[in-house]
């Protein structure tokens, strides 16, 4: 399932603009603040589809049966650029476990690059519903090796992705690899990537946008 919320024009189509906006990218604190709002939404959509249950809530004048989250989600990022996109959900998801997984792109002189996950650190994610915020779905390659790691090690109920922008080629990458049973939800789609994997029109690097730049040695 693919969920695009710019689909329909609401505030997060707007906040999409900012983020590829060069005039407005040199501001980071804003580009933080949008890529927090888009996780924000997006947690709310998705505990649409949490299971819930009803619990007596005592107000101070009686009783109310209130429905309520039966069960909380994982939140998972993968460092460093997830971390907005994954602190919006976790204002909202406030009493979510969290997971955070170190991969990044290695590249190598020719411009070839493969996935390096170092480390990943995680409560136990069996029978849990997972959710795996990366603000840039391009090659779909650096999810794809989390959720086969998170699989090999665990079994989840149920994974979500969220990101800013998703490629049409990454999007296909996931469901190839991972199955259509993986929900994505994302800002905007884009459907063209550079020889080198980069999103186009996209917006850039995000964890340099929101961080700075960064060396790799």
């Amino acid at each position: 399932m693919i969920i695009n919320l710019s689909t329909s024009h609401s505030l997060v189509s707007n906040w999409i603009a900012e983020i590829r906006d060069v005039n407005v990218q040199n501001d980071r604190l804003r580009f933080r603040r949008n890529l927090e709002r888009i996780g924000e939404i997006a947690a709310y959509e998705i505990s649409k589809q949490l299971p819930s249950k009803e619990v007596e809530t005592q107000t101070p004048l009686g009783i109310h049966n209130s429905k309520v989250i039966a069960e909380q989600p994982v939140l998972a990022t993968v460092l460093r650029a997830g971390l907005p996109l994954h602190n919006g959900m976790l204002n909202y998801l406030d009493k979510a476990d969290n997971a955070f997984i170190s991969a990044y792109r290695k590249h190598h002189r020719d411009g070839s690059f493969e996935i390096s996950l170092d480390s990943m650190s995680c409560p136990s994610l069996n029978g849990r519903i997972v959710i795996i915020s990366d603000p840039m779905l391009a090659t779909g390659s650096s999810l794809v090796k989390t959720i086969m790691y998170m699989k090999e090690e665990y079994t989840p109920k149920q994974i979500h992705i969220v990101c800013a922008i998703a490629s049409s080629t990454g999007i296909e990458c996931i469901k190839r690899e991972c199955g259509n049973e993986i929900i994505i939800w994302c800002g905007d789609i884009d459907d063209e990537l550079t020889a080198k994997g980069y999103i186009v029109p996209g917006l850039g690097d995000a964890g340099d946008l929101a961080f700075g730049t960064k060396m790799q040695s």
